[in-house]
């Protein structure tokens, strides 16, 4: 099963979920925010992606901005930002998109088109 973790106010998570929706794409929705994924489910999806770790971030976030983290990440170990990641979803890139083989960080239709179908 798929996995799509979203935030209800996210417009892009709102397409996302309306692009699987259209496409009949079945999916488990979870809540970033309310239950965000944790350390062992960022570092397997983050391992699994191929991206970088920072890729994870959402770097448009009043969260991301408020903490400053454009300029703490680069001086923070991997294990510091997988931790910091794990406590708050709100740090994370949405949609994330786990599959049994797949990672995708953000929704671009072309891409899901790709490795979801």
């Amino acid at each position: 099963m798929i996995k799509v973790y979203c935030y209800e106010r996210c417009t892009t998570c709102k397409k996302a979920l309306k692009w699987l929706d259209e496409n009949k794409i079945k999916y488990e929705l979870i809540d970033i925010k309310g239950n965000n994924p944790d350390k062992a489910t960022i570092k397997a999806a983050y391992e699994k992606s191929g991206q970088s770790l920072k890729k994870f971030f959402n770097t448009s976030g009043q969260l991301y901005r408020g903490m400053e983290l454009s300029k703490k990440l680069p001086d923070m170990s991997e294990e510091e930002q997988l931790d910091l990641l794990a406590t708050d979803g709100m740090l994370v890139k949405r949609p994330l998109v786990i599959t049994d083989d797949k990672v995708l960080l953000g929704f671009k239709e072309a891409e899901w088109a790709q490795a979801l179908k």
